[in-house]
């Protein structure tokens, strides 16, 4: 992970808490993580910390993946913009193959590198507008909390780049690892990048009555659940729930009960040795054939493949 003057210390701590913390309980071997820094022993974070580490922006060059945290505070709207060094470093960590991985504002240093042009990218909500602006060669997806191009990928503000270094997490070592990590973080286990970044008021209470939705509509995921169904059961009208589930989720209830079926198909192909067409009909996904589909569609592999990958 790259440090220059004056970067916020919160993106900064989710990537060592995420990436530097050595767990091989998880996955063996972990991240092998360290921290590159502008100006060795003088560069100092917003709050005043300087990082203990000896190496500078050389050492991002072989890296297999560059984590660039949010720029200073004000930025993009008042104070300099990416120091010039990280954003040579950046194109030549690209050149030799490195994932890119960004958080926040950190945004507008991959795309002053070049590095996101003709990619979908997003960055806080409120500087998507700024960065369309600057960069009209970047797709700018103002509402996500993350996107993933592969070997590119970006984050929204704040909590959204917990959300995508777990997204990492899972791409490297699968659910079960990245779920485990969540837990001990204390966090969401997992919202997928298409969640709205800003959604109109926070998840509801137990005594709302949605969280109790959720949690019903979860432990039935091999069940037939329509939307009138979910109404039902939360005892509203079905335009009520749809209106709800987007000012509280950012989607609709079928994407989200979706999403958390992909989610447990993950995690039976990953920890279990049933067939495909048992993992699609327990998950809710169908037959092997749509599970297939959606599985594709969504991870970019095969079920198969992804197993072969994951189930050690």
């Amino acid at each position: 992970m790259v440090v220059s003057d004056n970067v916020p210390d919160f993106e900064v701590g989710i990537a060592c808490e995420v990436f530097g913390t050595y767990r091989d309980d998880l996955a063996d071997p972990w991240y092998d993580f360290r921290l590159c820094v502008t100006d060795v022993g003088r560069t100092r974070t917003q709050n005043g910390m300087r990082p203990d580490t000896p190496y500078d922006l050389a050492a991002l060059a072989g890296a297999d993946t560059v984590v660039v945290p949010a720029l200073p505070n004000g930025y993009p709207l008042t104070g300099p913009g990416p120091d010039p060094r990280l954003v040579e470093a950046l194109r030549v960590a690209r050149a030799d193959g490195a994932r890119i991985v960004s958080l926040c504002t950190g945004a507008f240093a991959l795309a002053e590198a070049g590095v996101l042009d003709g990619h979908a990218a997003t960055t806080h909500w409120m500087y998507t507008d700024v960065l369309a602006e600057r960069f009209p060669q970047v797709r700018v997806e103002p509402s996500v909390l993350y996107v993933d191009e592969g070997d590119i990928l970006t984050s929204a503000g704040r909590s959204a780049a917990i959300d995508l270094c777990l997204h990492v997490v899972r791409t490297d070592f699968g659910s079960r690892a990245a779920n485990e990590l969540a837990r001990r973080m204390v966090t969401p286990p997992h919202r997928s990048g298409g969640q709205a970044q800003f959604v109109a008021e926070p998840m509801p209470a137990r005594a709302d009555g949605l969280a109790e939705l959720l949690d019903w509509a979860a432990e039935r995921l091999d069940h037939r659940l329509t939307i009138d169904d979910l109404a039902r059961q939360a005892g509203v009208s079905t335009r009520s729930l749809i209106r709800r589930f987007h000012a509280t989720t950012g989607m609709s209830p079928m994407r989200w009960l979706q999403g958390r079926r992909l989610t447990l198909a993950r995690e039976l192909l990953e920890t279990t040795d049933l067939p495909v067409e048992e993992v699609g009909r327990r998950s809710g996904m169908g037959d092997a054939a749509n599970l297939r589909h959606h599985f594709i569609r969504a991870v970019g592999v095969t079920p198969t493949a992804y197993r072969r990958t994951f189930r050690r």
